[in-house]
């Protein structure tokens, strides 16, 4: 169970991370559509689990690793953001969300019955 401090501080990397992969970063992800879905934070909030739905793209994991990699750029440029409303910026850790995939598959399965 999160406490009220870190849901506000993962709808706040949340909205932000959002923000800065569409208008900062967007030769990460080039061509794709980046969804940031949730963002689990620790209770001592130095870790942040950021998990993304990639959009349009048959390779999803090699592109997750590049972000991966870019983390530290990524991570700075949400300090810069939040850096007046948390006293430490969590370390990201991005994972992919697979749920629209699952649901995806569900209702093709649905509907071919």
């Amino acid at each position: 169970m999160e406490s009220k401090r870190q849901q506000r501080i993962s709808k706040l990397i949340q909205h932000d991370l959002g923000e800065i992969f569409q208008l900062e970063v967007p030769h990460l992800t080039p061509g794709v559509m980046v969804t940031i879905t949730k963002v689990h934070v620790t209770p001592d909030l130095a870790l942040a689990k950021v998990y993304v739905s990639l959009f349009p793209t048959k390779d999803k994991e090699q592109l997750l690793e590049g972000i991966n990699k870019a983390s530290r750029e990524v991570r700075g440029l949400l300090g810069k953001r939040i850096r007046h409303q948390v006293r430490a910026i969590p370390e990201l850790r991005f994972y992919l969300d697979d749920s629209l995939d699952y649901i995806e598959k569900i209702d093709k399965l649905l509907k071919d019955e």
